[in-house]
């Protein structure tokens, strides 16, 4: 499964909060900073084995990531850098949180490791076709390119493996502890997804 492909929907949904942040005239950048601080905080907490408090920053992060974009477009004040610096954030914080969690002593730091590449590998495959390929059709001010729906494991997936793992964490299952499990899933599917990408670019390279 690939949410990102659902991504205008899922934005659709906590229009409503958009529209409350938007009327308070705070910044699509100042709240992606507030995403970032909320990462950090998230990572943190995990670094502190306080799985649950770090379930809900990440989750606030998370939200706070959608409501950056919708900010953007209601007040019209999207701009290259900011769809830039929204990127960068979404993989500080991935990376903030799954170290936190290693760190933590949580899950041992050779899984974390393989989950971090995964997700930065799988993110890091669209700019270079941006490069690469010079894919630049827009649509409200992001690239709107084909892996946007290729690969079956993406960051809200990660986001959300890791949140509801969290809220398991006093619990083991297999003889395995929740947040182990969760890590697993994120390293094995964004490993796979990346390679689901790969394989994508190779079957359509007569296309671009």
């Amino acid at each position: 499964m690939n949410l990102t492909k659902y991504r205008d929907h899922l934005i659709g949904l906590i229009s409503p909060l958009s529209k409350v942040f938007a009327a308070t005239g705070i910044t699509p950048n100042q709240i992606t900073l507030l995403s970032l601080l909320l990462g950090i905080a998230a990572g943190t907490l995990y670094g502190l084995n306080v799985a649950y408090a770090g379930a809900a920053a990440l989750l606030l992060s998370g939200l706070l990531d959608f409501i950056d974009g919708g900010v953007a477009r209601i007040n019209k004040k999207a701009s290259k850098f900011g769809a830039a610096i929204d990127w960068i954030v979404d993989k500080y914080v991935d990376c903030i949180v799954l170290l936190g969690i290693g760190l933590g002593g949580m899950v041992d730091m050779r899984l974390v490791a393989v989950a971090i590449i995964g997700s930065m590998i799988n993110t890091f495959i669209k700019p270079v076709v941006y490069a690469e390929i010079g894919y630049q059709q827009k649509h409200d001010g992001k690239i709107k390119d084909p892996l946007e729906g290729i690969g079956i494991f993406g960051r809200p997936e990660t986001v959300i493996t890791l949140i509801v793992f969290s809220c398991l964490s006093a619990y083991t299952f297999f003889g395995y502890s929740a947040m182990t499990i969760a890590v697993a899933i994120v390293a094995i599917g964004t490993n796979l997804s990346a390679l689901q990408r790969v394989f994508y670019l190779y079957w359509n390279r007569n296309r671009y």
